[in-house]
């Protein structure tokens, strides 16, 4: 069985101590550290940029993987070349406005720069919208389990159906993209989610809570 990945979010954990919260997930296997980008504008809130991404590539191994929450990803393709992301995701109602001819190619714009290029749904937007074209190409599906914008908030239920969708789709099809999902996961409801086709599941407020076991939670968090 292909490893269960864990993406602890930083934007949970103390960022007046960044550099100590990345060096206590030194250890942690399997993990990626998920960067939440907020311009202001597709959701209200604004978090960290350019610089913070700038530093945390210089001091971990671990894979980082962005997850853009802003009205131009086309600007952030270009301007998080040098940092060397292992994941860049985008959310499709921030492009929905362009043809599905422009979204291919800003996808495949984006794959020339960073070895998996995601997209995301907000969780009331139909799935359907997600293109057969677009889920040929992409390698990872973010399913948003909250509304995007905030940390803290409470799993919603019919995650677990979206889940199924796009596990069906990749089964029936033989899609290559991983399924990511993000917003109130805990060892709680985590196996539940890899039972129902996630292979990467993002945890913020369960993993730096209380600034305890980072990686003893993010390991009770495996099947």
């Amino acid at each position: 069985m292909k490893n269960k990945i864990v993406s602890p979010s930083l934007l949970a954990c103390n960022f007046l101590k960044l550099g100590e919260e990345i060096e206590r997930l030194s250890d942690a296997k399997d993990i990626w550290l998920h960067l939440d980008i907020m311009d202001g504008h597709f959701v209200p809130n604004l978090t960290f940029g350019h610089e913070i991404i700038k530093f945390l590539s210089s001091v971990t191994s671990h894979p980082l993987d962005a997850h853009l929450m802003v009205s131009n990803p086309e600007f952030y393709i270009d301007t998080f070349k040098p940092f060397g992301l292992t994941n860049f995701t985008f959310h499709y109602e921030a492009v929905s406005h362009l043809s599905p001819d422009k979204i291919i190619s800003l996808i495949n714009k984006a794959k020339n720069f960073f070895p998996s290029v995601g997209i995301s749904l907000r969780p009331k937007s139909p799935v359907e919208l997600l293109s057969a074209d677009i889920l040929s190409l992409v390698d990872l599906i973010l399913v948003m389990s909250v509304e995007p914008g905030f940390g803290g908030q409470k799993f919603m239920p019919d995650t677990f159906d979206r889940i199924a969708y796009f596990n069906d789709l990749r089964t029936n099809y033989s899609h290559r993209y991983q399924i990511q999902v993000d917003g109130g996961i805990s060892d709680q409801n985590s196996k539940q989610l890899y039972d129902h086709g996630a292979d990467n599941l993002v945890a913020g407020s369960y993993v730096f809570r209380d600034g305890k076991e980072y990686t003893q939670r993010i390991n009770a968090m495996r099947p």
